[in-house]
């Protein structure tokens, strides 16, 4: 007889968990999730484009439970943020953990992002960035 052996393969899925808030003049996505590893920068960015879809396209993203992130996630903020300046909405990245912090500076990431220490201070670049464009579109300024 054969010798038959059960192979048992432990398999653990890890899924983001976010949590999306619509305000006004923009949505704040936050990541309830602590690691964001390389094989969730796909799913990150499929949630923070997801508002580009919208007629709010503004995205303050609170990263305040993020612990750790892979070097590839962090790419696709920086990505993602020029993509928003490209279709004139405002990405606005806040509560940095210092760990990711520093991660992100030791990568020389950090100075490409728009990144404020609150989320109060995030809402004041969105709408400071909303008149700005208003002013240089000069939508309902001709009258």
């Amino acid at each position: 007889m054969s010798d038959y052996r059960l192979h048992c393969l432990s398999l653990s899925l890890v899924y983001m968990e976010v949590k999306t808030d619509t305000k006004e003049k923009f949505h704040v996505i936050r990541v309830e999730t602590a690691d964001l590893p390389a094989n969730m920068a796909a799913e990150l960015k499929s949630h923070l484009e997801e508002p580009l879809k919208d007629t709010i396209k503004n995205v303050v993203l609170n990263l305040g439970n993020v612990k750790t992130l892979a070097e590839e996630t962090a790419e696709v903020l920086v990505r993602t943020q020029q993509k928003f300046y490209e279709q004139n909405a405002s990405f606005v990245v806040c509560e940095l953990t210092d760990e990711v912090e520093h991660f992100l500076d030791k990568k020389e990431l950090l100075e490409l992002m728009n990144v404020t220490p609150t989320e109060s201070e995030a809402y004041d670049i969105v709408q400071m960035e909303e008149v700005e464009r208003e002013l240089l579109g000069g939508d309902d300024f001709d009258e």
